[in-house]
């Protein structure tokens, strides 16, 4: 099963290249392609891939080799609201 390209949510050159690599790539407005970890080392190597209920989102599972964040956290969803 693939994701829906059409709606420009997931973009194929990063799904095809985490497929082919087995590590996670994405896509930035700022970066275009780009692979997690290429300069710094800390890499995801992909675990597990889900597609959610309209093929237009996908969650990863990874095992990172660090940090997440280029802040050197370990995840950059540590900002809180409200």
């Amino acid at each position: 099963m693939s994701p829906d390209f059409s709606s420009g949510l997931v973009p194929a050159e990063s799904w095809t290249k985490t497929l082919e690599s087995g590590r996670a790539w994405f896509h930035s407005r700022e970066r275009g392609l780009w692979e997690k970890g290429a300069t710094s080392g800390n890499t995801m190597e992909v675990v597990e891939v889900r597609l959610d209920c309209d093929l237009d989102a996908v969650l990863l599972r990874v095992r990172p080799a660090g940090p997440a964040c280029h802040t050197g956290a370990e995840s950059c969803f540590f900002n809180e609201t409200g």
